[in-house]
């Protein structure tokens, strides 16, 4: 048997007065996912435990059946193995992203969505700067770069996503030591994040940025924090052998802690202009390869950070007929099974994820299926599944 589990990263929302009540996923046409929930079953997956931080690492954790109160260390950690970056066990990894900030107020967590090229350049001045042995910046995609402390500094940091928080000052979001260690390495997050705004301002990149009409990346954002993880890997629990999919660093390096495979794709983004054409090519050679392939696409997450209805539509569009639709043509769907679901909700009208639990649908070959015909939230909700959790989401798709 062959596994495919889709993951629509943020394409979860709530019902809309612009779309007459309904949820992005019922407006969106997109006849190949619900004919995959008319022939398997559906439910709801809470992927976020109660109580808990609503990141997309945690809900990935959810979905591959790894407790997530357990095995959450930061998304720092995750992006430094997609990266290739060696952490040793003291080692502290921050996500670090270039943000736009104007009169003291954060307004764009991803600087307009800065190129990888232009983030590059700007990561490197910051790294000569203000990097030395103990402190080390490293470019990654676009706005989503990482900042490594070596030796002598604490996890124990409150910091704030920047996307959760904008149009909000930025001085009252500084991070917070948790613990007396805690607080060293705060106290010197903060005084990099200010720093960095000088450095940057008038960086020559940002001049030309500003020059075009498009916002500046002028401060970095360093959070969530961590030390890397000890996990068993998904061969070592299912005799299974996959590989990962993603434009996202974050999901990259869930993949190298499972023990898989990053499959790199031509023009992958992390936007509404992904190569969706090419990731689904690379998810019907994939299998050849491998026993599952773990398939993801951030569109509608960042789409919904922007508060883009409009956009998010699109892109679970796209999904279905450029991804989904040219995976379905080339594969034989008697040998394969397919989960397809989102990460975590992400409503446009509040531009953050949430915690409520997110639909899915499970096809397998042979299945009797449930009465859903239509793949939304509304819907899911009479699926056979019920409500499910972290303990149970994947074990009900292997077995």
């Amino acid at each position: 048997m062959k596994y495919i589990i889709c993951i629509i990263d943020g394409a979860s929302d709530y019902k809309l007065k612009q779309l007459g009540g309904k949820t992005p996923l019922q407006v969106a046409k997109k006849p190949n996912i619900d004919f995959l929930a008319s022939k398997g079953c559906c439910g709801l997956f809470k992927t976020i435990p109660e109580n808990f931080y609503t990141g997309s690492a945690v809900a990935n954790l959810s979905i591959l059946g790894y407790d997530p109160k357990k095995y959450f260390h930061g998304r720092g950690v995750l992006e430094a193995a997609a990266m290739g970056v060696k952490l040793e066990e003291e080692d502290v990894a921050f996500r670090c992203n270039l943000i736009n900030v104007k009169n003291g107020k954060i307004k764009s967590h991803s600087a307009g969505h800065i190129t990888t090229q232009e983030a590059k350049i700007l990561i490197e001045t910051i790294n000569k700067e203000l990097g030395n042995r103990e402190i080390n910046f490293y470019p990654g995609v676009s706005y989503r770069n990482l900042l490594v402390l070596r030796k002598n500094y604490s996890p124990e940091v409150e910091c704030f996503p920047p996307h959760d928080y904008i149009e909000e000052d930025f001085e009252k979001l500084l991070p917070r030591g948790k613990t007396k260690s805690g607080e060293k390495t705060a106290e010197l997050l903060r005084q990099l994040i200010l720093k960095s705004k000088e450095i940057l301002e008038n960086h020559p990149v940002n001049m030309e940025r500003e020059k075009n009409g498009k916002m500046k990346a002028n401060l970095i954002w360093p959070w969530s924090g961590g030390k890397k993880p000890q996990m068993e890997t998904f061969t070592e629990r299912f005799n299974i052998k996959g590989a990962v999919i993603s434009a996202v660093d974050l999901i990259k390096g869930l993949g190298v802690y499972c023990g898989f495979d990053i499959i790199n794709v031509k023009g992958a983004t992390g936007l509404y202009d992904t190569n969706y054409e090419g990731k689904a090519e690379s998810c019907v050679k994939g299998l050849e390869k491998y026993d599952l392939i773990y398939l993801h696409v951030e569109g509608p997450d960042e789409a919904s950070h922007e508060g883009n209805v409009n956009l998010k539509i699109r892109c679970i569009e796209d999904f279905d007929r450029r991804l989904l639709g040219n995976i379905l043509k080339k594969i034989d769907i008697n040998k394969t099974s397919i989960a397809i679901l989102p990460d975590h909700p992400t409503p446009v009208e509040k531009r953050i994820h949430t915690t409520e639990p997110v639909p899915f649908l499970i096809y397998k070959p042979g299945i009797e299926p449930d009465k859903v015909m239509s793949f939304d939230e509304e819907s899911c909700k009479l699926g056979k599944y019920g409500i499910l959790t972290w303990k149970e989401f994947i074990y009900e798709f292997l077995k």
